[in-house]
């Protein structure tokens, strides 16, 4: 499955929430994310309109790598159709 294109660092955020992540603090047009599965980790998004591409793949390959998936099976979670 393709990344989205036109995802906001806010829509990003809503679904991330399904691995633990919550918004701990927001500093200017960024928030941080942390979530205790695992293990605590911390990710930081931008709080953009529509988040550029290389930015989302990266945190994308970040919460991945610490939730033990592949990329692409992350992707298909998050923004897999529904049944």
């Amino acid at each position: 499955m393709k990344i989205p294109r036109d995802l906001s660092g806010e829509d990003l955020a809503k679904a991330l929430a399904a691995f633990g992540y919550q918004v701990t603090r927001q500093a200017g047009s960024h928030m941080r994310l942390t979530t205790a599965l695992n293990g605590e980790h911390h990710v930081t998004i931008p709080r953009h309109d529509s988040l550029r591409l290389g930015t989302l793949a990266g945190v994308l390959a970040d919460v991945a790598a610490h939730v033990g998936l592949a990329r692409e099976e992350l992707v298909s979670r998050l923004f897999g159709e529904k049944p």
